[in-house]
């Protein structure tokens, strides 16, 4: 017995030593003979999956997702093979998994593209009647997002979709505006690099158009123009922790904690609270929530609130401020290293503590943000090459001392400076002060 478990950890071991040693090429061709194998989902072909929906009457399930991702595995094995919960929801649905956003549909598909993983849930006339998936960290998803949240978001869905089209009026407000391009590929930044369509028999990796680069192609657009990056791509699907609400990921819409003295304590909002809807839209998830946020005025309002409560429907009023939007976490967003390399050429700041300050006769209040990261190559070493240098502390930029945070320096650099520009910066290194100039980049 003993032989044997021994030889079965070694196996395991072999195994796993296997998959970490595949190239990524690799593990996308091994994606997707799996798929096809199984031929549960159609892989890579919603014109597929709107023809089968329109033919079965099924609702659409598509999931968009970066092939590989260590974390959006994980769940989406579970989410297929696994969960006896989630596979009979799934069996209901037309499901397409989307590997590449080359020739996407950008008028229908609209998500926040730093997600790997996005689920949307559509009729078979494309009216959308959610989405799925949400994180508010670089790797940690469990926080936003769970099996038993995805299986409640799946089961609600197939509600609306027997009471089609009765309720198509509310469901209106899901699909957004047209985009400035009508796909990925069409952007200038990626015209000349990728095609409409990905060729799998060679070259995939490099051929697919991943979904930040779709949010980077979009930003990049403003700045050729000599632009602004708006305010709304800039700070893109605000977490409902900006308005000091924490939602419990194993439910459609429903508040787990009111951070005191929050927008959300003043408008009203309490632990337990069922959101049946935001600006008049029905709510699946976390992300339908994070949908009406985005398209909501960065200048502020009212937002009106139906909500659930000792199974009492009420309304609420959350008053949102000018720039409301901008008290998001931008930092575990890989598109956030687009925007470090055109305002602080490949630098990535971080604060220092009030210890920290402390030790370096440093004011409490005021810019004080150490350089923890130096891009090496390319336009991300501008920095690197204009003299900075790791751990010195930035104390001024473009003549302001009172941007405390990274993400206020690159807002600030975004709306007052433009490519070609320079910066000037101070900074504390080894005692003394120094100054220097950064270029701003496109």
């Amino acid at each position: 017995m003993l032989r044997l478990i021994a030889w079965f950890c070694l196996a395991l071991q072999l195994s796993l030593v296997s998959v970490q040693a595949q190239t990524r090429e690799e593990k996308v061709q091994a994606d997707r003979e799996k798929v096809l194998r199984e031929a549960f989902w159609i892989y890579n072909d919603l014109q597929a999956g709107f023809a089968e929906a329109r033919k079965t009457g099924k609702p659409l399930l598509v999931v968009l997702r970066c092939i590989p991702c260590i974390e959006c595995v994980k769940l989406d094995d579970e989410l297929v093979d696994r969960d006896p919960t989630i596979r009979p929801l799934l069996e209901k649905f037309v499901c397409v998994r989307i590997v590449s956003t080359n020739g996407l549909d950008l008028s229908t598909f609209q998500y926040d593209t730093d997600q790997s993983f996005a689920v949307f849930l559509l009729n078979a006339d494309g009216t959308i009647y959610g989405r799925f998936g949400t994180r508010s960290h670089r790797t940690e998803w469990y926080e936003d997002v769970s099996l038993e949240g995805l299986a409640r978001a799946l089961a609600r869905g197939l509600e609306w979709h027997a009471r089609y089209p009765a309720n198509r009026d509310r469901l209106a407000g899901k699909t957004g505006q047209p985009l400035e391009f009508a796909s990925p590929e069409k952007y200038p930044t990626l015209r000349d690099k990728y095609a409409d369509s990905v060729d799998f028999s060679r070259n995939v990796v490099k051929a697919c158009i991943h979904c930040h680069q779709i949010g980077d192609a979009r930003r990049e657009h403003y700045r050729l123009q000599n632009e602004a990056i708006p305010e709304r791509l800039f700070f893109p699907y605000p977490h409902p922790k900006n308005l000091g609400l924490v939602l419990d990921p194993k439910q459609c819409a429903t508040v787990e904690e009111v951070q005191a003295d929050s927008v959300a304590a003043r408008a009203g909002f309490r632990p337990g609270d069922e959101i049946l809807s935001l600006a008049g839209q029905p709510l699946l998830s976390i992300a339908d929530v994070q949908w009406v946020l985005d398209g909501f005025d960065p200048r502020g309002g009212k937002l009106p609130v139906v909500i659930r409560r000792d199974g009492i429907e009420q309304s609420l009023t959350v008053s949102l401020p000018a720039g409301w939007r901008q008290g998001g976490d931008l930092n575990w967003r890989a598109s956030t290293w687009g925007l470090r390399r055109m305002f602080l050429g490949g630098m990535k700041l971080e604060p220092l503590s009030e210890e920290q300050r402390r030790e370096r006769n440093l004011p409490g209040h005021g810019m004080a943000l150490r350089i923890e990261h130096l891009g090496q190559y390319g336009p991300h070493a501008v920095a690197k090459q204009a003299g900075f240098a790791a751990n010195d502390i930035l104390i001024a930029f473009d003549g302001r001392t009172d941007l405390t945070t990274e993400a206020e320096i690159l807002w600030h650099a975004n709306n007052a400076l433009r490519s070609g520009d320079k910066a000037t910066i101070s900074y504390l290194r080894n005692g003394k002060i120094e100054t220097r100039k950064l270029p701003i980049q496109n």
